[in-house]
């Protein structure tokens, strides 16, 4: 077994994250299952819906991506965070053998799938949770969820309304009570079925909202069985090192560079970037942080962008920091959408796609998608990236320019959100230009950006420096 990148606590993630890039969607409206559009009718298992999945297979592999990382597939009630049956795949999407086959499909194309499961709560309609409703307080059913010992005994009640511990007061989410054992192997169980089935690992959904100690006790067991599973936990806030060192988690969510990203662009503040940049480096000195510009949760870029000329400027510094990133479904293409914070304010930014594969693209489109193809193929042929730290050389109130680099390999990254022509001075001579093409070689150690402008740059092969 290759493994590598161990981290503060002598833990290693397998050698082939260090390979991972992921096309990331989320099943229930990518294939049109949730939300159901007025009149349209209610899916049902006989459609098996999960299998359209397969005809956009081959656009993950012509995007560059090297696995797809799947939101919620389990029985739910709606939204699939909200789950009744963990043991089996939700009938809007279809059935275990569907899954089967969308697993063998994608690993038939060198595809890694990453599972998405949420185990800090259920939804209603989780048979334990019932079961606690009918028995009542001190029964060994409400012992599996928060406050169980005096929660009431309203059948049909949701959560809140029953004195059962929720979900950031979300009623319909029960939180489970992790101390209890019961609830540690449970969890293990599942995980370890649908690696067992054919998963790759596993994103944790809220697991910030989790005690560390529980990860802490699950994720060690499941590994020995999958020695070779990866564990990413959805964290916004917090210090990531030390969760990932109390939970043994591989990596987090890196919400941080995320909001930076963004921000630092649209209010021309690339001293912000730099500074998470910074940042950045010493989560890698712990752990290799998951990075994104988009996901399911957010407005997607292309929206949250005040001038669409900076799409590329966010998407060369995911693709040439460190970390895991991912490309959430779409964002290839340029699509827009608004999250808001309101019954229904996640369905602008989790549209069904086409049924039957891709679509033909507007000029708009294609412009946007060769972008993400040009710079995920930079990543794919410079995989230290993956580990890669940054070191600012240039930043000023329009500009910013940072190499980065691990041992003997390094890039540099000079931006330009300004109006006007920005000359830098990128530390070294001999660079020349690898995206976008055309560009003229730099001459000596200052290079010009255009307006609006960006250039990724590598050692000539004859300068000693590379």
């Amino acid at each position: 077994m290759m493994i590598s990148n161990t981290d503060a606590v002598g833990r290693v993630e397998p050698d082939w994250v260090r390979h991972a890039i992921w096309w990331q969607l989320y099943p229930l409206g990518f294939v049109g299952s949730y939300p159901i559009a007025p009149g349209g009718t209610v899916p049902t298992a006989g459609e098996h819906r999960l299998l359209r999945i397969v005809a956009w297979l081959d656009h993950a592999i012509e995007l560059g991506a090297s696995g797809i990382a799947l939101g919620p597939i389990f029985a739910s009630s709606t939204h699939g965070y909200d789950t009744s049956d963990f043991y089996r795949i939700d009938p809007r999407l279809g059935d275990e053998a569907d899954f089967d086959t969308l697993v063998a499909e994608a690993h038939a194309r060198g595809l890694r799938v990453l599972l998405d499961g949420v185990f800090n709560h259920v939804g209603p309609d989780f048979p334990r949770y019932r079961e606690a409703l009918e028995k009542g307080p001190g029964s060994a059913a409400a012992a599996w969820f928060q406050g169980g010992a005096e929660a009431g005994t309203q059948a049909g009640t949701p959560g809140g309304g029953a004195g059962f511990g929720t979900f950031e007061g979300h009623p319909g989410l029960i939180a489970l009570d992790h101390g209890n054992p019961e609830v540690a192997d449970y969890v293990t169980g599942v995980l370890e079925h649908w690696l067992d089935r054919g998963g790759d690992g596993w994103r944790l959904d809220a697991a910030y909202a989790v005690p560390a100690e529980f990860w802490a006790r699950v994720l060690p067991r499941v590994r020995e069985r999958h020695p070779q599973a990866w564990f990413l936990g959805e964290v916004i806030h917090g210090d990531y090192p030390e969760i990932v060192s109390e939970t043994t988690l591989d990596s987090v969510t890196q919400y941080e560079l995320w909001k930076a990203i963004w921000s630092s662009i649209n209010d021309h503040n690339p001293h912000e970037l730099a500074w998470s940049l910074g940042r950045h480096n010493g989560f890698l000195d712990s752990f290799t942080p998951a990075t994104f510009v988009g996901n399911h949760d957010v407005t997607r870029i292309e929206s949250r962008l005040d001038d669409p000329r900076h799409l590329a400027h966010a998407l060369a510094v995911l693709f040439t920091t460190g970390g895991t990133p991912s490309v959430y479904a779409g964002d290839e293409y340029g699509y827009s959408g608004l999250k808001t914070e309101e019954y229904g304010g996640d369905d602008a930014i989790r549209p069904e796609f086409p049924a039957d594969g891709p679509p033909a693209l507007t000029d708009t489109e294609r412009a946007v998608y060769r972008l993400h193809q040009d710079l995920i193929g930079l990543r794919r042929r410079h995989p230290w990236l993956h580990e890669a730290r940054t070191r600012i050389l240039d930043v000023g109130t329009d500009h910013l320019v940072y190499e980065a680099r691990a041992g003997d390999d390094a890039l540099v990254v000079a931006l330009n959100l300004g109006d006007q022509p920005c000359g830098v001075d990128v530390g070294r001579s001999g660079l020349v230009a690898l995206v976008p093409g055309g560009t003229p070689k730099p001459e000596g150690s200052r290079v010009t950006i255009a307006p609006h402008g960006w250039q990724v740059l590598a050692p000539a092969a004859d300068d000693p420096a590379r």
